[in-house]
């Protein structure tokens, strides 16, 4: 058989052809792939609020350096991008998993818990991986990290094994069968990449928190901020909200509600406003569905502990400084200025929040659905002590409102709050 050189030579062709096919598909499903993967790690690391803490203000994005003020003295952030000599270039993504979900640096140090390991332990380690390929993307900078300032004996890191022993269990979050899918994505992100406990639980004198007080609320140290419980309808009151407006709050940092301020206002902004409809519906469900936990104290009308003048003060200051953007009946214009009356976190058992936001102003956060956010001034050097106190106590006594009194005594104590 005499065969034609020329199709011999198309046949090789064509098999070149198909070959250089196949390996540029693969190329391009291989790039596909990772694109994706990079596009999943920057969203969890947005869900995790990374940046919140591992990027200074006015710093290069995730270099560390952050104090974060602790009743043990200042913790630093480290910096996290893939720099070979500060960061976590040399790192691999077991080391990073670790990191996540023991709280073991690379080198098996333990970790201090400001860094949220007791939440993070509940990453999956497929979106763990996600996180680390994500960072490992970024560009590397060049920041050596900053030695903490921890008082003796709290600078000693062999004391965090007793640390661990009592507050931290090492696992991945596990669904509950009884529950749905959605509510399963709500608890997954809320218990760990959200680690809403970090803020919403009180913390002892060690640091710690009691799984049995889980979203119970509490103080946030150092900065002077009350973090309402999430599971008492008597305070962040969710129980009682639409799930559109859990959402809304969440997402857009406003709501016909409420509106965030604060800390919150600062996670809004870095991250919930980044999480898709999807991801926050789950979160406002499983929210919503936490334990009810109205521990009434019954005892006098709040406002009949008022003296008459302390009322009428009150009273008058806000006629003249609230009731143009809230109304002389105190319902606000919601979205943009959220109601007083019948608000259950202008009643919560700590008056903080409402005493910062009259003597400090603040914004909601300006975000993808709330572009132009709406602010309150500050007061501090229009009113006193005595004017401050009034007028808070006149809000939380009013309109069907029942929170206890305030004392021009804790309106100077916050007055010199720190604003950061």
């Amino acid at each position: 058989m005499i065969l034609d050189p020329r199709s011999a030579w198309r046949r090789e062709r064509l098999k070149s052809g198909a070959f250089l096919v196949a390996l540029t598909l693969a190329g391009l499903a291989q790039a596909q792939s990772t694109t994706d993967i990079l596009k999943k790690g920057e969203y969890l690391a947005r869900a995790g609020d990374c940046v919140a803490c591992h990027t200074l203000a006015g710093g290069k994005q995730f270099a560390g350096g952050r104090a974060m003020a602790t009743p043990f003295g200042n913790l630093y952030s480290p910096n996290i991008t893939p720099d070979d000599m500060t960061g976590i270039g040399k790192w691999s993504s077991d080391d990073f998993y670790k990191t996540m979900h023991q709280g073991r640096s690379r080198d098996g140090s333990l970790l201090y818990p400001a860094m949220p390991f007791a939440a993070y332990t509940k990453v999956t380690r497929a979106d763990s991986d996600a996180i680390y390929a994500y960072l490992m993307a970024m560009p590397p900078v060049r920041k050596p990290n900053r030695a903490h300032e921890l008082r003796f004996p709290y600078n000693k890191r062999q004391l965090l094994t007793g640390w661990r022993a009592l507050y931290f269990t090492e696992g991945e979050y596990q669904p509950d069968g009884k529950q749905t899918l959605e509510w399963n994505r709500g608890a997954y992100l809320v218990q760990s990449l959200g680690h809403c406990s970090m803020c919403h639980t009180a913390i002892n004198a060690l640091g710690g928190s009691s799984e049995s007080k889980k979203f119970q609320g509490g103080m946030i140290p150092n900065q002077n901020w009350y973090a309402p419980s999430l599971t008492s309808n008597r305070e962040a009151g969710l129980g009682d909200w639409k799930i559109e407006d859990i959402m809304s709050l969440l997402q857009a940092g406003v709501s016909h509600r409420g509106t965030v301020y604060g800390p919150m206002a600062e996670v809004v902004y870095n991250s919930l406003q980044y999480v898709s409809d999807q991801d926050i519906r789950a979160m406002a469900v499983y929210l919503k569905a936490l334990p009810s936990d109205n521990r009434r104290v019954d005892g006098p009308d709040p406002a009949q502990m008022v003296q008459p003048r302390v009322l009428e003060l009150g009273r008058k200051v806000y006629a003249v400084q609230c009731a143009m953007c809230h109304g002389p009946d105190g319902k606000g214009s919601p979205p943009a200025f959220p109601p007083l009356a019948n608000n259950q976190s202008i009643a919560m058992e700590s008056p903080v929040n409402s005493i910062r936001m009259v003597l400090n102003g603040g914004y909601a956060p300006g975000t993808r659905k709330n572009l132009r956010p709406h602010g309150m001034p500050p007061f501090a050097h229009l009113l006193s002590d005595e004017e401050v106190a009034a007028v808070v106590t006149y809000i939380r006594v009013s309109w069907d409102n029942h929170g206890l009194p305030v004392t021009p005594k804790q309106a100077n104590d916050i007055r010199s709050a720190t604003l950061d």
